[in-house]
C-alpha cells in the first residue's frame, strides 16, 4: 500500500475455488475487485501484480475511507 489506509502492508488474504475469504487487505470496493483478481489465478495458475487507485474525491462513494493506490500481488497457493 502507498499512503494511508485501513491495513499494514504486508495484509493478507486467502480466498478458495469457491470465493471464500479470510482475511483483509484494504476493506470497501478493494476486496471484491481483489476476490475477483484471485479466482482468475487460481483458474490460470498465473500470479499477477494488480494496482487499485481512486482519487480523495471519489473514495466515500466507492466505500474506502481514504484515497490513494493499493497494489496487491495475487498467487496460488497449494
Amino acid at each position: 500500500m502507498l499512503g494511508s489506509g485501513p491495513a499494514l502492508p504486508g495484509a493478507s488474504m486467502a480466498v478458495s475455488e469457491t470465493g471464500e475469504v479470510a482475511g483483509a487487505i484494504a476493506g470497501g470496493c478493494v476486496e471484491g475487485a481483489v476476490v475477483a483478481e484471485a479466482l482468475e489465478v487460481l483458474s490460470s495458475g498465473v500470479p499477477r501484480l494488480c494496482t487499485f487507485a481512486c482519487s480523495d474525491e471519489d473514495a466515500f462513494a466507492v466505500g474506502l475511507t481514504c484515497g490513494g493506490t493499493v497494489q496487491v500481488f495475487v498467487e496460488p497457493v497449494g
